[in-house]
């Protein structure tokens, strides 16, 4: 007869009650936060594989990208999220904190595309703009004649180009949270600043003097990145005015539309699919001469156009029940195809081959090694 110590019996017993702790509350709905970007296309799968499994329909929360992350990576229980929308890929701060909270098994989905649109109402003329004019009117500093970093200046949009309107810069858009937020500053503003020859060259640059002439000129200490340029170009293009020219709206892209319809002459900042939606009371701005359109996201000539995303928490699969199945309706040619119902709502599809990548992930639950 094996004999366990008394101590060692105490061990084994409070392992097992923490474990079966985490999972004590159990629920028997699926839980998914995350990106307002995403969430029209998650509610209407939730809503759809709730009718025809019969199960109860998964709880689908707008906390935004960021919001969503966090949220997700806080923990492995029924207390956290079983799945995060994210309308930007994680990023490596987010898989580290997951690492850390013991959410070290995480199945990353690319569901399709979205293109980001700067919308007017239909009451106002369209706007024409380039990424160019987009950081003229937003970034808080911007080069002078002299190439001299300063505070934004701009005023009016023909401030910042003469064949645009001489009308107050009011953008209406999402907070720092937002997954929105983060994939416009990286392809509009970065894009816009990429037309100055000394900010481009800054962003590739090694020369340290100049980096930290660079710095000083923000106000940043020149040991905060390591003489990188690269970092200093994004602190530049990433920094958004906070003199009213921008208002931040939230996490709801409705308010938005609500605020463009109550004030004509602004601009508010939110994905394709509520351009889509909402025909009837906005219109988007050319980008570069392109439209916003479902062709132009999936050809890649709208220049601002970025990836859609969700992500399991592998440990939570076969406690929850269907993640699985809900997955697999997501990642269904009916919902994400072509001629799929996501695509109807304003969904921009993947190419053949990346929905069968996909869609092999999450049948062979496939973890991501990491964020390059």
């Amino acid at each position: 007869m094996r004999i366990i110590s008394i101590k060692n019996y105490i061990i084994v017993v409070s392992l097992l009650s923490f474990s079966s702790s985490l999972f004590a509350a159990s629920r028997d709905y699926i839980s998914v936060v995350g990106s307002s970007t995403v969430y029209p296309f998650a509610t209407v799968v939730a809503e759809r594989f709730g009718k025809n499994t019969g199960s109860l329909t998964p709880k689908i929360e707008s906390t935004g990208s960021g919001g969503g992350m966090k949220l997700f990576c806080s923990g492995i229980g029924t207390k956290y999220p079983d799945i995060t929308n994210s309308s930007r890929r994680i990023k490596e701060s987010e898989f580290k904190k997951c690492q850390d909270n013991g959410v070290t098994e995480i199945i990353e989905v690319l569901i399709g595309y979205d293109g980001i649109v700067l919308s007017n109402s239909i009451q106002s003329k369209k706007m024409n703009l380039t990424r160019k004019d987009i950081y003229l009117a937003l970034a808080d500093k911007i080069p002078n004649s002299n190439g001299k970093l300063v505070k934004n200046p701009n005023k009016t949009w023909q401030d910042v180009n003469p064949s645009l309107p001489d009308k107050a810069i009011v953008v209406i858009g999402p907070p720092p949270t937002s997954g929105t937020r983060d994939a416009f500053v990286e392809l509009a503003m970065e894009g816009g600043a990429k037309s100055f020859k000394a900010l481009k060259a800054l962003r590739k640059s090694k020369d340290s003097n100049k980096i930290i002439e660079m710095m000083r000129d923000l106000d940043i200490p020149a040991s905060a990145f390591n003489e990188k340029g690269k970092k200093v170009f994004k602190a530049i293009t990433h920094a958004i005015r906070e003199d009213g020219a921008y208002i931040e709206a939230g996490e709801n892209d409705n308010l938005i539309i609500q605020k463009l319809e109550a004030n004509p002459d602004a601009l508010g900042i939110f994905g394709y699919s509520f351009l889509d939606q909402n025909s009837d009371k906005v219109q988007g701005s050319t980008v570069e001469l392109v439209e916003p359109t479902f062709e132009s996201i999936a050809d890649k000539s709208y220049s601002i156009a970025r990836p859609l995303y969700f992500y399991i928490k592998k440990a939570h699969i076969n406690v929850v029940p269907r993640i699985a199945d809900y997955a697999a309706e997501f990642s269904s040619e009916k919902a994400w195809g072509p001629e799929g119902y996501l695509a109807d709502k304003g969904m921009i599809p993947m190419n053949k081959d990346l929905r069968s990548k996909f869609s092999d992930d999450i049948k062979n639950m496939t973890i991501m090694k990491g964020v390059e």
